[in-house]
């Protein structure tokens, strides 16, 4: 199922799209869903689920590895899904593109083989403020590891990086800098050419966290300029369980392999090992295959619609968002960045997250309480926990309405 044509001059046709999505039309506790946890997980379209259904009617079967009808089939589908990641992205090659369970594993794979045989005692690796634990605890524990540091980027009390601080880090000792193109706390949207293009003049490699661009912003890692790029599959409307990782084929080259098994090999004794060249060297074992194929669909859906319109209907969405929510007494958002996409946290003055969550659920409003992943960003900001309502283009003005009125509720509730 093809989605409806979006043109940036005519009216964002919402309407239409949400038909394409048969989660959306659900009932929650007797209420029509309200889904805003977009950043949590996206929705997916028919036409991933067709495709899910159609793989395992159809062409189940492993890939790369027979010669039957079935495995060649399921291979096409395989390899044309990571083609289809790699045009996402900008790549120049799909042999750029390896396979992964989601960003976390993908970062996971450059820390410890790109990274990891770079790093001494004494090295450091830069990550910004408002990173995602994802893009945290993989360093920490390279760093315990190596007897290097973790060192932070500042950020200022909007969410904002403060480029300046991060320019004046940057050394000799650096090995990476590691930073989120779209905070999942706080819906900023860094400034990543700018912060590339600062590393490289000191000939710093970099990694960006793709997970919460990937749904809202036209992603080219030739304009940005990146040495890897990660996203999630299941961010970007496709399946769980399925992620890929973008790197410069120079250093995919060089890097070891990040797990041992089948099918990542050119050739096995029990003397030696000779690997194969990526992205395979990376795929060890049989991958998500349904996943791929998933992502793949998904890829096909979002592409199909115009950024431009999609960015400007958030971007309108958002702001309608934010001006309804400073009207509730006792709310506070949480980050005030400079340009934000999908992501808007608050608190309600004398109410914990978890009970505004869990009212809303109530009233088929579905949002994420809690930390996000991002204790570190909770902190900064002296709070446990933040309310985040997370936007996607199939939401609507009614939702947002919605929101609102449920907050209130939830405030009459505890006699607020």
């Amino acid at each position: 199922m093809e989605p409806a044509i979006v043109s940036a001059i005519e009216p964002f046709p919402v309407d239409e799209l949400r038909r394409d999505f048969p989660i959306l039309s659900q009932e929650v506790h007797g209420k029509s869903l309200v889904y805003l946890d977009n950043a949590g997980t996206s929705q997916k379209p028919e036409a991933v689920i067709q495709a899910l259904d159609h793989y395992y009617r159809t062409c189940n079967a492993n890939v790369h590895r027979g010669v039957h009808a079935l495995s060649l089939q399921s291979t096409i589908l395989y390899e044309a899904a990571r083609e289809k990641v790699a045009s996402f992205l900008g790549a120049d090659s799909m042999r750029e593109i390896v396979f992964v369970r989601g960003a976390t594993e993908g970062i996971n794979l450059v820390a410890h083989s790109f990274v990891a045989p770079r790093l001494g005692e004494g090295d450091e690796i830069l990550v910004s403020a408002m990173e995602h634990h994802s893009n945290i605890v993989p360093w920490q524990l390279l760093c315990e590891e190596k007897g290097a540091q973790l060192r932070v980027i500042p950020m200022d009390e909007k969410g904002d990086l403060d480029i300046e601080a991060y320019e004046s880090i940057l050394s000799d000792k650096t090995r990476l800098v590691g930073v989120v193109h779209v905070s999942n706390a706080l819906g900023t949207v860094n400034p990543v050419e700018r912060i590339v293009e600062l590393a490289h003049e000191k000939d710093i490699p970099v990694l960006v966290d793709g997970a919460q661009a990937a749904p809202h912003l036209r992603l080219d890692v030739g304009e940005i300029d990146c040495d890897f790029y990660v996203i999630s599959g299941h961010k970007v409307f496709g399946p769980t369980g399925i992620g890929a990782l973008w790197g410069r084929p120079e250093l995919l080259q060089a890097m070891r392999p990040y797990q041992g098994g089948g099918e990542m090999i050119r050739s096995v004794t029990f003397g030696e090992t000779l690997y194969a060249e990526p992205p395979a060297r990376f795929e060890a074992g049989t991958p998500n295959i349904a996943g791929a194929i998933g992502l793949g669909a998904a890829l096909d859906y979002l592409t199909a619609l115009d950024f431009e319109a999609v960015e400007a209907y958030e971007e309108e969405l958002a702001d309608y968002a934010i001006a309804e929510l400073l009207g509730i007494e006792g709310l506070r958002l949480i980050g005030e960045p400079a340009r934000r996409a999908g992501v808007i946290s608050f608190v309600l003055e004398g109410l914990h997250p978890h009970d505004i969550g869990t009212v809303l659920d109530r009233e088929g409003v579905a949002i994420r309480t809690g930390h996000h992943c991002a204790q570190p960003v909770m902190e900064f900001f002296g709070i446990p926990a933040t309310a985040r309502a997370s936007l996607a283009f199939y939401n609507t003005r009614a939702e947002i309405d919605a929101l609102v009125v449920a907050l209130r509720k939830t405030q009459e509730l505890f006699s607020l």
